[in-house]
């Protein structure tokens, strides 16, 4: 009988580590090659051809151009950062997240070596080198230097008609047990300006 629980015990746990790792999202960036209205074709960044199921009720999200003159204090950024060789913590993306994103501080997949920080910007500076940021990520503040030219963008409504050859998307997708990617969220290029990539 004892043999028998510890089993089905076992069992459970082994079902519920197969269920979280289908659930668990991974990032998806590359050019679409192409679109059925139901599965997303694409060259991968890191090479390789990937299909992507879209389903119906996942909103397609364009993408727009900001600056740091749009970055206004008290409003939720997510920062991707690397550390040059002088320590100095470089921003390499900027972009503003919802509210109710939680805050911290991760490693992120944007580069080797990068980190995603989801924050509040306390304020701004002019610097040698750029703008600094300091971000309040609520177990900590962070100083960010952000060069001339750092890849910043929003989010702006889009639609599946968006989605053709040739234009890049940054996708969250869930991979099923049968190894089938289906997107949680997608954003996709607008008049050039691509997503987080």
């Amino acid at each position: 009988m004892k043999k028998l629980c510890f089993g089905l015990i076992l069992g459970l746990i082994a079902i519920a580590s197969s269920s979280a790792l289908a659930q668990k999202l991974v990032n998806i960036r590359g050019t679409v090659t192409a679109f059925d209205g139901k599965i997303i074709s694409l060259n991968s960044r890191e090479g390789g051809q990937v299909q992507v199921e879209l389903p119906e009720k996942v909103n397609v999200a364009g993408t727009k151009t900001i600056t740091l003159a749009d970055v206004k204090p008290g409003m939720p950024l997510g920062v991707t950062t690397i550390k040059r060789a002088d320590g100095e913590i470089v921003a390499i993306d900027v972009r503003p997240i919802p509210p109710t994103a939680p805050p911290g501080l991760s490693p992120h997949d944007l580069q080797p070596g990068s980190t995603m920080t989801n924050a509040v910007l306390e304020g701004q500076v002019q610097s040698a080198g750029g703008a600094e940021l300091t971000l309040n990520y609520k177990t900590g503040m962070i100083k960010v230097l952000v060069p001339p030219g750092t890849p910043m963008s929003a989010t702006i409504p889009g639609n599946r008609s968006d989605i053709k050859p040739g234009e890049t998307v940054s996708i969250a997708a869930r991979a099923g047990a049968d190894g089938k990617f289906v997107a949680a969220r997608i954003q996709v290029s607008t008049k050039g300006v691509k997503p987080t990539w």
